[in-house]
């Protein structure tokens, strides 16, 4: 069948395959019994249904590569332990047994106990594991759905068509081998969009129906940078694109010359290219080409997808690996950032919108058993390599005052029970939260450095969801009140004379770097597959030209002439 559809392209290059729909996480379960005499058939493809659950999820653990970091791959374990867990596998066979019930709504009714029994709970972590059950549960609905029919099978050089993926699902279907993805709903900045462009996925998001248009086995064409997708294309198209992909690679190949030349522009200014990592593959593919640093690195995978929460000892060890796998590289530390999209369904209902609640400095300072065990691994992990500790979302200074005296009352702690920590470490924040950046002349005086977080920067100041695909094409880097709040950060930093960088999704985009270079950024922290591009977009570059057309700019903001230089800006590169 001829398709031609549009969404939300999310990374950069362009992928071949055959259409593998995935029917998970939507089906629609209503209320239904059976009659007496089919209790006995109804238990047993009921257990029929968890085995197959579980064979798949221990097929998938078997093809994890065995270098893959723990808590990547944490959740299968979590979820083949729950598949053995009464609670959730024993009570829908009591449902069926009492009620003739058939097995799709004794579970889902069990579910949903279950789930209600975690949004009651006091403590924010415990909550979010509700996500846990509705994972284990779709797979077993899945099963169900499914008995009598064709299985997913081998996913090498697949293209996925679903409704929705999680961060879990992406990574277990990268290592499964698929060569792209295509989701009816997401957004650009979804944390499964940012993982895709770790991973190097071409993906596309916001095709709506997808699922209901396209074919199982259809060739298609993913075009993750124009958000283009195509379907049963004429040869000389099919062509077409595969010499794109071919000359891409090349381009790619040809980029390794840039490894270890240093960053700068036309006239030698100096920027500094760093990596935002937390994938053992970013690790590797840091080091390999040289970043300057690690701008950000992203621990929330010790947090998700588990039962219990890390201790001190699995921190110091993670943390640890990572600082001496970077081999003098130097790395900064985000604290905990579960909340908004890294969360699902954290909040209770009664709760307002999470990506507004408790989460990320708030919801560290409200636990401290949460928060204690990891500033102390930081501060141990320390002596083993160059580390600065970065907070995010930060709006006020009296989180930052409540920050250092944790840090300071932990160091003494260190102290008396003879462990040996970095004494001296810098500690920055993100600014991302519109507050923070108009406050970023105060924040300055009370930190090491700043680094700007454009992803919810963006996402607070416009008042859009970056993950609803109704709503997210307003979601605009280039919006006046963006650029004003990115001015006034790195005019802060100046002022005060601490380091400025960028770590959200706009710093390894090349058609913003020129702009962000005029704005006097020197800082950009990226993906690590966007660091060759961006350094060769630095080479072309006038640090003096593009400063002088973006002072015009900043002028001109929301006037006739703003699109017109901004346009100019965008194409010096």
């Amino acid at each position: 069948m001829s398709f031609a559809g549009n969404g939300i392209g999310i990374t950069r290059g362009i992928a071949i395959g055959e259409a593998h729909i995935l029917q998970r996480g939507m089906l629609e379960i209503t209320p239904r019994s059976i009659e007496q005499p089919e209790i006995p058939f109804e238990i047993e493809r009921f257990r029929d249904a968890v085995c197959c659950a579980r064979d798949r999820l221990q097929s998938v653990r078997q093809k994890i590569p065995e270098s893959t970091r723990s808590d990547i791959v944490a959740f299968i374990d979590t979820h083949l332990l729950m598949l053995n867990d009464a609670a959730l596998i024993q009570a829908p066979i009591d449902l069926i047994k009492q009620h003739a019930y058939a097995a799709e709504w004794a579970l889902q009714l069990q579910k949903e106990a279950l789930v209600q029994v975690f949004d009651t709970m006091d403590d924010p972590y415990l909550r979010t594991r509700k996500d846990d059950v509705e994972h284990v549960v779709n797979q077993i609905q899945k099963a169900l759905h499914e008995q009598g029919e064709e299985t997913d099978g081998d996913l090498t050089g697949k293209v996925i068509l679903a409704q929705d993926l999680t961060p879990a699902d992406t990574i277990v279907m990268r290592h499964q081998g698929i060569t792209a993805f295509i989701t009816e709903f997401g957004g650009p900045m979804s944390h499964t969009a940012i993982l895709a462009r770790s991973l190097g996925i071409p993906a596309v998001v916001g095709v709506h129906s997808i699922t209901r248009l396209l074919r199982q086995g259809e060739v298609l064409v993913v075009d993750g940078e124009h958000g283009v997708v195509l379907a049963d294309v004429d040869r000389r198209t099919l062509d077409h694109y595969r010499r794109h992909i071919h000359t891409a690679a090349d381009q790619a190949t040809q980029r390794l010359s840039l490894i270890g030349k240093p960053a700068t522009t036309k006239e030698g200014v100096r920027v500094s290219l760093m990596a935002n990592i937390e994938l053992p593959e970013d690790i590797e593919s840091t080091r390999v080409l040289k970043a300057d640093a690690v701008g950000l690195y992203r621990t929330e995978f010790l947090y998700m997808n588990r039962q219990g929460m890390p201790d001190e000892e699995e921190h110091y060890r993670t943390y640890r690996k990572v600082i001496e796998g970077l081999d003098g590289i130097p790395i900064t530390i985000r604290t905990l950032d579960l909340g908004a999209d890294k969360q699902v369904d954290g909040c209770t209902a009664a709760s307002c919108n999470p990506a507004l609640g408790l989460r990320a400095i708030r919801l560290c300072l409200k636990e401290p058993k949460i928060f204690q065990p990891q500033i102390r691994a930081i501060l141990r992990a320390a002596i083993h390599g160059p580390v600065r500790i970065m907070i995010p979302m930060l709006s006020n200074l009296q989180e930052v005052r409540k920050l250092k005296a944790i840090i300071a009352e932990t160091k003494r702690q260190l102290a008396e029970e003879g462990l040996p920590y970095a004494d001296h470490i810098p500690i920055g924040g993100m600014i991302e939260v519109p507050a923070a950046a108009l406050s970023a002349d105060a924040f300055s005086k009370e930190l090491d450095f700043l680094s700007i977080g454009t992803n919810d920067l963006i996402q607070y100041t416009l008042a859009i969801d970056r993950v609803d695909d109704e709503v997210n094409y307003l979601y605009d880097p280039l919006h006046p009140a963006i650029l004003r709040l990115i001015q006034t950060v790195i005019e802060a930093g100046k002022a005060a004379d601490i380091p400025v960088s960028m770590c959200g999704e706009m710093a390894g985009d090349p058609r913003y770097i020129p702009l962000l270079v005029g704005m006097g950024l020197r800082e950009f922290s990226m993906q690590p597959g966007s660091l060759l591009i961006a350094k060769e977009c630095l080479f072309s570059l006038s640090a003096e030209k593009l400063s002088k057309q973006t002072r015009k700019l900043m002028k001109k903001l929301g006037s006739s002439k703003h699109e017109r230089l901004l346009d100019k800006i965008c194409r010096l590169h």
